[in-house]
């Protein structure tokens, strides 16, 4: 099979969890024998930065074609893919692939996808990856762009990628026929957490005393990731609730709301028991999960690989009802609370003073992972939807 994955982000770039999920699922079919070629962009891990690539490169076996961004600030910081290369690359070589996968909806290239799809007959599939809701910024511009051009690429695809029974829902509300719909969840590689690193290893590193909770936001500062809210939660924890002997560790890179957290941070008068450590190596993510006591990411949409790489270590999840909803997170590996700073601040305090309502939850994040969320089985289920869009495309 030759597939071409089309996606905004890919390695090198650091972070992100479509570049990892993008990169893993073509690693593992380049091992099952596919032939895989990847169309992204250049946008780097910081506002005014492009990636240090050139504009063709092989990775693990994995042709990769990087197309240079008009403006890697409008890519960086307002999600506005410009690589105006891609479209020229679209039609000369599109008839070459058995089949595409596009990650992510709204896109500058996504007109000349959905035409020379349907010139030269090429089926592809889509995987929103959560950008479906027309959410907090842009709303007008996004209803504007899905009339132009986002129904039709949904209308167009052989199927859709839904991460969630929510995200299934939010397809169908887009128009698109249940029968296109394909619940496939991200999946995780556990041989990857078969050496963790040893339980104190990330506080010895950062001088963080052995008895400190260690809180942890683990992600980028983006609005959209409802930060402030957990800010607000650790202020009325250890202020109101007393809960002093704990430290928030809030770790990832400056996405344009970094300095409106520390500011909430000063204003609160709580800065001096937060950590801000900045982007963070994988070694110390490990680390870092494997030392924290409970996982919080108050707002999400889709399903975070980060989600997934907690519950690989055992560390219990909190969130809230503010975005997305997973429905096996809720009293078996974690909560999901309204989203108040005081609801959030007392299912913190829940799992960090209840040593057995930890253990539990830790116990059922390993059964989770083993049970639903494992990278074969997200390969084997995409390999054959694949298989089927080709084999049922319009001769």
């Amino acid at each position: 099979m030759k597939l071409l994955l089309v996606t905004g982000t890919f390695p090198p770039r650091k972070y992100g969890g479509v570049t990892r999920m993008s990169y893993v699922i073509a690693k593992k079919m380049v091992e099952r024998g596919h032939e895989i070629t990847v169309f992204t962009t250049d946008v780097g891990n910081s506002p005014c930065s492009r990636l240090n690539v050139q504009d063709t490169d092989s990775i693990n076996g994995i042709q990769v074609y990087y197309f240079r961004n008009i403006s890697n600030v409008l890519a960086f910081k307002h999600r506005v893919l410009s690589p105006l290369g891609m479209i020229p690359a679209l039609r000369r070589n599109i008839q070459k692939y058995d089949i595409l996968h596009i990650n992510g909806l709204r896109n500058f290239y996504d007109g000349a996808i959905i035409y020379y799809a349907k010139k030269y007959n090429v089926p592809y599939i889509l995987q929103a990856h959560g950008s479906l809701p027309r959410l907090m910024t842009k709303r007008r511009l996004k209803l504007v762009y899905d009339i132009l051009f986002g129904y039709k690429l949904l209308k167009g695809a052989s199927k859709v990628i839904a991460l969630s029974h929510l995200e299934a829902k939010q397809y169908k509300n887009m128009g698109v026929p249940k029968e296109k719909i394909v619940i496939i969840p991200n999946g995780i590689d556990l041989s990857a957490y078969d050496d963790l690193p040893p339980r104190g290893s990330f506080k010895k590193k950062f001088d963080i005393p052995k008895n400190r909770k260690v809180i942890l936001y683990l992600g980028r500062f983006h609005k959209t990731k409802g930060i402030d809210l957990l800010v607000k939660a650790y202020a009325y924890l250890i202020k109101d609730m007393k809960c002093n002997n704990t430290l928030l560790v809030m770790a990832g890179p400056d996405d344009g709301y970094l300095c409106e957290v520390k500011s909430l941070a000063t204003s609160l008068n709580v800065s001096a028991s937060i950590l801000f450590t900045g982007f963070i190596s994988s070694e110390d993510k490990l680390k870092a999960l494997v030392d924290a006591d409970v996982f919080v990411t108050p707002s999400f949409y889709g399903l975070p690989m980060t989600f997934l790489e907690a519950c690989a270590t055992g560390t219990p999840i909190i969130t809230t009802n503010l975005g997305d909803i997973l429905e096996w997170i809720n009293n078996n590996i974690g909560y999901v609370t309204a989203p108040s700073p005081h609801e959030l601040a007392k299912a913190i305090h829940r799992i960090i003073s209840d040593d057995k309502l930890y253990k539990r939850f830790s116990r059922n994040c390993m059964d989770v992972v083993k049970s639903k969320f494992l990278l074969e089985k997200t390969v084997t289920q995409l390999e054959k939807i694949y298989k089927e869009a080709i084999e049922s495309k319009v001769s």
